[in-house]
C-alpha cells in the first residue's frame, strides 16, 4: 500500500525555491519512497543515488566530475550522511548554476549532527522532516489503537501480522543499534545503548534525571547526556523543555523525555500486543508519548510547545505558544472520564490560556468549565489543532 505524506506538497514547493532540499528523519520511515514519488511528479529530469550502494558510491570517486555532467537533473542522494565531504562541493555547485531545485538530500540524522550541511550550505537549503505515519496519513484501515500500538513506521503499520510487525521492530532496533548509530558517529557499545534506550521506555514521559540514569548503567553523567542528545539527534528520542517565560514561579527546570514512536516503545518494554498494552502501568506514558507524537507532527512552524509543571504543584502536559504568547494548554489522560487535578486548575489560572483541552482516547467533546474543553485525540486533531 502506498501511502501519499502530507509533506510532500511543501517539499515540491521547496523544490522550486531552494537549490538543495533535505529530507531528514530516522531510517525506514518513509524517506526512500517519498523522494521516489516526488521524482515521478516533478517535470525535471532527475538521478537516484543510494549511498549504501557500492556501485553508487564509486560513481562518486570523483564526485565534481560525475555531478557536473548532471546539471540538468534533479540529483537524489539517499543516506547523504554517510559522504560529508560532499557539502563543500555541492555549494561550489549550486552556486555556479545558481537555479532551485538541483539536489534533494535524505539523511537519517538532523542537521545539528550532519554539521557540514548547516555550515556549508547556509542559505541555500530548505530542511523537511519526516515523520512516522500520524493520524491524517494512515488508511482508514488501520485503527487508533493500531497506529498506537504499531507505531508510525511503514513497515510495521503495515504489516500484514502483529508478528510480522513485531518482527520488524526487533530487527529495526538491532540494526540501529549495530551499524546505523555507529556510521552516524555514536562512539558507545550497542549493549549500552540498548540498555540507555530500554531505561529511556520506561521512563518515557518523565524528567530527565541523568545523574540517576547514569549510576544504574555505570556511566558518568555528561557521557549519559551525550548519548541521550545524540539519541535525539538521530530521531528516536524527543526532549520536552518546559514552559518558563515571564513565570515568577519556582519551574521545574528538567525535560521530559519521550520516545518519538510508540511502536519503538512497546517493542522496546516486550509489549506484543493490545491485551499487553491494557494490562501494563507503562499505558499511561504511552497514550501520553502517542498523543505528543502526533501533535509534534502535525503542528504548524509557528506553534512551539512545552509542558508547565511548578515545584508547588502545578503542572499540565502541554503549552501551546505563537512567540511569547500562550495560546491554548493540553492535559493528556487515558481515560473517557478524565479526572482533573488540583495542579491542573492551579496551573490553567497560572498560564491564562484562552482555552485549557483534556485530550482523551475516545470521549465526547463537551466543555467542563468556560475555558475547559474535553475531547477525544481524532476531534481535537481534526476540528481544533488546525485553530491554533
Amino acid at each position: 500500500m502506498m501511502i501519499r505524506r502530507r509533506i510532500i506538497n511543501n517539499i515540491n514547493e521547496s523544490l522550486a525555491y531552494f537549490p538543495v532540499v533535505s529530507i531528514i528523519g530516522p531510517r525506514q520511515v518513509g524517506k526512500t519512497t517519498l523522494a521516489k514519488q516526488i521524482i515521478t511528479e516533478i517535470q525535471t529530469p532527475s538521478i537516484y543515488l543510494d549511498l549504501e550502494r557500492t556501485s553508487d558510491i564509486f560513481k562518486l570517486d570523483n564526485a565534481e566530475l560525475f555531478l557536473s555532467q548532471h546539471k540538468d537533473k534533479l540529483v537524489v542522494i539517499d543516506e547523504v550522511q554517510l559522504k560529508k565531504d560532499l557539502y563543500p562541493l555541492l555549494r561550489s555547485l549550486v552556486d555556479e548554476a545558481n537555479k532551485p531545485g538541483q539536489f534533494l538530500l535524505l539523511g537519517s540524522a538532523s542537521p545539528e549532527l550532519i554539521r557540514h550541511s548547516s555550515e556549508s550550505l547556509a542559505g541555500r537549503i530548505a530542511y523537511h522532516q519526516l515523520y512516522p505515519i500520524d493520524m491524517l496519513e494512515s488508511p482508514d484501515t488501520i485503527s487508533q489503537n493500531d497506529l498506537w500500538l504499531r507505531g508510525g513506521f511503514p513497515k510495521a503499520l503495515l504489516a500484514k501480522s502483529e508478528d510480522r510487525a513485531q518482527q520488524w521492530l526487533a530487527n529495526f532496533i538491532s540494526t540501529y543499534l549495530n551499524r546505523d548509530l555507529l556510521q552516524l558517529g555514536l562512539n558507545a557499545s550497542p549493549n549500552v545503548i540498548r540498555n540507555l534506550w530500554s531505561m529511556m521506555g520506561h521512563l518515557n514521559g518523565q524528567l530527565l534525571n541523568a545523574t540517576a540514569i547514569g549510576k544504574s548503567l555505570g556511566l558518568s553523567t555528561p557521557t549519559v547526556k551525550k548519548y541521550i542528545d545524540f539519541l535525539e539527534e538521530a530521531f528516536l528520542l524527543k526532549s520536552l523543555h518546559p514552559f518558563s517565560w515571564n513565570m515568577q514561579k519556582r519551574l521545574v527546570k528538567s525535560p521530559k523525555i519521550y520516545l518519538t514512536d510508540t511502536g519503538i516503545l512497546h517493542q522496546l518494554l516486550g509489549i506484543s500486543d493490545f491485551t499487553d498494552l491494557a494490562g501494563n502501568p507503562i499505558i499511561g506514558s504511552s497514550w501520553e508519548s502517542f498523543v505528543i507524537n502526533q501533535i509534534l507532527a502535525l503542528k504548524k512552524n509557528k506553534i512551539d510547545i512545552y509542558f508547565y509543571r511548578t515545584h508547588h504543584g502545578a503542572e499540565v502536559d502541554l503549552v501551546f505558544t505563537k512567540g511569547l504568547n500562550v495560546v491554548a494548554t493540553a492535559e493528556i489522560k487515558y481515560s473517557n472520564s478524565p479526572h482533573l487535578t488540583k495542579g491542573n486548575f492551579f496551573a490553567f489560572d497560572d498560564l491564562n490560556a484562552p482555552v485549557n483541552y483534556v485530550i482523551t482516547p475516545s470521549s465526547d467533546d463537551y466543555l467542563i468549565k468556560n475555558n475547559v474543553r474535553v475531547c477525544s485525540l481524532r476531534t481535537f486533531i481534526f476540528k481544533y489543532f488546525p485553530l491554533l
